[in-house]
């Protein structure tokens, strides 16, 4: 897997160069200062993965995640930032992960798992991107990046995307373990949520939050035992 670092400071350039270099298999093709010279690059090479600085002189990281959104879906793209304020915004683009700056070493660590995950997966296929549902009495194959949300009712989960509610029969601890590789959040003891179907974060009762999802209306709460978690990994 090949990717290239875009940031205008390097120190957090050499930084990040060091952990992907001693922590993945991931080939660091190119790096740039500068977000045109980027474009120019990314327009003419393959590469898999960008690490996406925010506050880039002449254009700056969102911007530029826009542009390249356009021509090629397929890039994965980290944002590493110093700013939480974006966060929601990246997740809109369908950012891959959102880092902030200082970096810290779990957190980076887990994001470089993660994308070696996704080449894995790609290199057998992905196999396991589907999973077979319940519908009334009919089996259904659902993309699981096609899931919102999923809830758990009794000794079933109730499993939603956009458009339908199928069920599993399975406790919500046990599905999630089986889509856990995937970009889910158990938020709560009896809600899953797809993280890149994230629309608004509302704050809530005792510093927890409610999380609407694009295009349902409905909120997922996050519990008190899971906010630091989902903090962390939306960046606030």
């Amino acid at each position: 897997m090949k990717c290239i670092i875009v940031d205008d400071e390097s120190p957090s350039r050499e930084e990040l160069k060091y952990f992907i270099n001693n922590f993945s298999s991931i080939e660091i093709v190119q790096e740039f200062d500068d977000s045109l010279d980027a474009l120019k690059f990314i327009e003419s090479n393959d590469i898999d993965v960008i690490f996406l600085d925010i506050n880039m002189p002449k254009l700056d990281g969102v911007c530029l995640a826009r542009v390249i959104h356009k021509f090629n879906k397929d890039f994965k793209i980290v944002f590493i930032t110093a700013y939480k304020e974006h966060a929601i915004e990246a997740f809109e683009l369908e950012a891959f992960d959102y880092i902030l700056k200082p970096y810290s070493e779990e957190r980076i660590l887990t994001t470089l798992k993660k994308i070696e995950r996704l080449e894995t997966c790609e290199e057998k296929k992905c196999i396991y991107d589907r999973i077979t549902l319940f519908k009334g009495e009919k089996m259904i194959v659902v993309n699981i990046e096609d899931i919102y949300y999923c809830t758990s009712s009794e000794r079933y989960t109730l499993v939603f995307t956009k458009d339908e509610e199928y069920s599993v029969n399975m406790s919500i601890s046990e599905f999630y373990n089986k889509i856990s590789n995937y970009n889910f959040f158990k938020s709560h003891r009896s809600y899953i949520m797809n993280i890149d179907k994230i629309e608004e974060i509302i704050p809530w009762f005792n510093n927890t939050y409610n999380v609407k999802l694009r295009g349902l209306n409905v909120e997922i709460p996050v519990s008190r035992k899971n906010i630091k978690e989902f903090k962390h990994i939306m960046g606030i």
